[in-house]
């Protein structure tokens, strides 16, 4: 039985349901946190609420966004022929830290995982094929991670999208194996992306 007291204990729980903290880290925070001065807490609470009461899904692209479509999604110097897939809004922010990029993208979501529960229709899987079929977009990138679900799900939408006549590629090797884009540096990603192979 923990000896600190029950608040702490409640807020310790729900700083460890973050991505990232473990239950010692939650610990560490949960103790500052109650020992910080009353106006600090306070701006960090508005912050938390004004952060999540003001951020939204971009309807086109699926990123986080104050308003819809997002400032990417609606930029006139964007090439709508490109289109780069990823699992999720971080790796858009990876992407666009390399610079080298300027196309639209498509965030899925996450990837398949039968072993999770997590199939096609949990995914923005039917959003990318009605993207991808507009007649814009003549090609697709798939950025996914390289470990054996990102294989699948790349492998997945390289099939599924095939009929449709558009060029499917994927990011170059100098990726980490096994990991997320949020691991790759900027260069790495940069060289990724341009050196992209077609999938067959």
């Amino acid at each position: 039985m923990s000896s600190l007291p029950e608040p702490i204990q409640l807020l310790a729980a729900a700083l460890s349901r973050l991505p990232g903290i473990g239950p010692r880290t939650a610990e560490r925070l949960a103790l500052h946190l109650v020992q910080t001065d009353p106006e600090t807490v306070r701006q960090l609470s508005e912050a938390l609420l004004e952060g999540r009461r003001r951020t939204v899904c971009c309807a086109t692209c699926g990123a986080l966004t104050e308003s819809s479509p997002c400032p990417i999604c609606a930029d006139p110097r964007r090439d709508p022929s490109l289109l780069c897939v990823v699992e999720r809004v971080l790796d858009v922010i990876s992407i666009e830290k390399s610079g080298t990029y300027r196309g639209l993208y498509h965030v899925l979501g996450g990837k398949l995982s039968p072993l999770n529960g997590i199939g096609p229709e949990d995914l923005r899987i039917a959003e990318l094929q009605r993207r991808s079929a507009g007649g814009t977009v003549r090609e697709v990138i798939l950025a996914i991670g390289s470990d054996v679900e990102g294989d699948a799900t790349a492998a997945y939408l390289a099939a599924l999208l095939a009929p449709s006549g558009l060029r499917i590629s994927r990011l170059a090797q100098g990726l980490p194996a096994g990991s997320g884009l949020e691991f790759a540096d900027e260069l790495t990603l940069s060289r990724a992306l341009e050196g992209r192979r077609e999938l067959r």
